[in-house]
């Protein structure tokens, strides 16, 4: 097992109880920091690293229609003026719901025939279950928000874990699920009140914080004021600020700073303007980056399905055992971005 690697499974516990205490503390304002200058320079980064490994897609140009699908998220999002706000959600839900869908065929397939017929087939399903509640939940609210920051952080860690055989990387995978069950679920040690400011500006993400009350029977909460709105709320930033910071804190591993000077200070550049925007006013910030998130999201899908299949290759060894091995080349061989 790599030193490296374990100190770094080490270092992902800090940062994870580090993460976990500031959520406790400040939880509506630390997510609002978090997202606005820790989010921008991971979207840069990670689509500039997924771009050099061809986003783990069969196919060199497959990553040109997710660039398309998230275009057209900003489109229905922010420019059509929709006579319902549910037109809006099935629209951005079927947006995401495709994106998904093709990663997959980005993976299972080589072949572009196969491909569309892949998506095709897709679409057709997307038909009969769109007005369907689970999905639009799904696929418009939780997949490209806790579902991207929480578990396929979780999935990636695992991955990573395995792959190495390391066991602090084992624990952190636990320390997720504990840091987050105990934020969700532990009394609050302290009083906290929420900030005038960090209320108003929290407005734009407040739909993901009702909808996830409403699933779990409290839709009468308040989101500001109500233990169970504040303990949903320390979660939710705990899992976004940790996401961030895993990502940063496996920099050695992955050496997604490894590109040429240009890029890399197009990045800065792009980063400390971004930062900027939000400071100006949050609102702007979150327009302007909206794309951007979503891309990040979108692109990482065909990963996302990489990283499950590398799990279940690397379980179908333990399970074998040395003496039935099974073949762990291919893709989904490739590093881990946990």
């Amino acid at each position: 097992m790599d030193l490296k690697t374990t100190h770094i499974d080490w270092l992902n516990i800090a940062l994870m109880l580090g993460s976990a205490s500031l959520a406790a503390w400040l939880p509506f304002e630390v997510f609002l920091f978090s997202y606005a200058v820790l989010g921008p320079l991971h979207y840069l980064t990670e689509i500039s690293w997924l771009h050099e490994r061809r986003y783990f897609a069969t196919g060199k140009f497959d990553f040109l229609w997710l660039l398309a699908l998230g275009g057209g998220l900003f489109v229905v999002t922010f420019m059509i003026p929709w006579s319902t706000e549910a037109l809006a959600i099935s629209w951005g839900a079927g947006l995401t719901y495709l994106a998904f869908m093709s990663a997959l065929a980005m993976v299972l397939f080589k072949e572009l025939t196969a491909k569309i017929i892949f998506v095709l087939v897709a679409f057709m399903l997307l038909l009969g279950f769109d007005r369907q509640q689970a999905y639009l939940l799904f696929f418009a609210v939780f997949l490209p928000t806790l579902v991207h920051v929480y578990i396929f952080t979780a999935a990636f860690m695992l991955y990573g874990a395995l792959k190495s055989g390391s066991r602090p990387g084992l624990l952190a995978v636990v320390m997720l699920f504990v840091c987050g069950g105990a934020l969700l679920f532990l009394p609050p040690t302290g009083a906290y009140a929420i900030s005038e400011a960090a209320r108003e500006t929290y407005r734009l993400f407040e739909v993901l914080n009702h909808q996830l009350l409403v699933l779990l029977g409290l839709g009468d909460a308040d989101l500001y004021q109500s233990r169970p709105g504040i303990a949903l709320m320390r979660f939710i930033a705990f899992a976004y600020t940790y996401h961030y910071l895993n990502w940063f804190s496996k920099t050695s591993i992955i050496k997604w700073h490894q590109v040429s000077w240009r890029r890399l200070g197009t990045i800065v550049a792009l980063w400390l303007a971004s930062v900027a925007l939000y400071a100006h006013d949050y609102r702007y910030g979150f327009v302007a980056l909206y794309t951007l998130s979503f891309l990040h999201v979108y692109l990482e899908f065909p990963l996302n399905h990489q990283c499950f299949v590398g799990i279940g290759r690397e379980l179908a060894v333990r399970w074998r055992g040395p003496s039935k091995p099974v073949r762990r080349g291919g893709r989904g061989a490739r590093e881990p971005v946990s």
